[in-house]
């Protein structure tokens, strides 16, 4: 089986995804909604209860993100101060994360364990799977060991995925029951968050071809 070609063709549909996602937030960021993305969160998070979560914002554009080790919602540039309905859905799937965080979400709390293993794991794997590669020969454990590490990192991609499809879950259906959003609207951020989350299922396929085709050198070693 060729995992380069797949690898390829996994990366063009990656670029596909992102330039997509693009258009999406492009088109729904002239959809106006009276709130700020800003504002939006600091709403859902009030009515669950999560006073201690903190809103800060941060330079880029997508770059939102909920950190649980100091417990902030940072939204970026484009989601913070607009009022569009990209940044209301943006936000609140965001705030679906501080929610996670609240209540143990299984599948963030695993993330979570995840990360040390994967920090690690991210500053070794590239360096142990070249010179395992080099020295196949004489030292195949060193490619093994470098798949190992890149396993983690495959695994991560794919627990990450339900962590991000339940934030939108739970993004949506705040977005409805507030009435943040109209019929049209709460389609438009469903549409939206789909597309993200299409980015995330990319990225596991893509992880998960690498990974084989890493574990077919090795397997042809002799």
């Amino acid at each position: 089986m060729n995992y380069f070609v797949l690898i390829i063709v996994i990366a063009v549909l990656g670029w596909v995804v992102q330039y997509n996602l693009k258009r999406k937030f492009e088109k729904y960021s002239k959809e106006y909604i009276p709130y700020t993305g800003a504002q939006v969160a600091q709403m859902m998070l009030d009515s669950f209860g999560l006073k201690d979560v903190r809103i800060t914002h941060v330079p880029g554009n997508l770059t939102d993100h909920y950190n649980p080790t100091d417990k902030t919602l940072n939204l970026s540039d484009s989601v913070y101060e607009s009022n569009s309905i990209a940044a209301a859905a943006v936000a609140a799937h965001e705030c679906g994360h501080a929610v996670q965080h609240a209540t143990a979400y299984s599948w963030l709390t695993l993330r979570s364990k995840m990360v040390p293993a994967v920090s690690f794991s991210n500053k070794m794997v590239s360096w142990v799977l070249l010179g395992g590669i080099l020295l196949l020969k004489v030292f195949p454990q060193l490619l093994l060991f470098g798949i190992i590490l890149f396993a983690v990192t495959t695994l991560f991609t794919f627990v990450t995925l339900p962590v991000e499809i339940d934030a939108s879950r739970r993004a949506l259906a705040w977005l409805d029951k507030s009435g943040m959003t109209s019929f049209q609207t709460q389609k438009d951020a469903r549409d939206a968050l789909k597309a993200a989350a299409y980015t995330y299922v990319v990225a596991a396929l893509s992880s998960l071809m690498t990974l084989l085709y890493y574990i077919s050198i090795y397997n042809r070693r002799s």
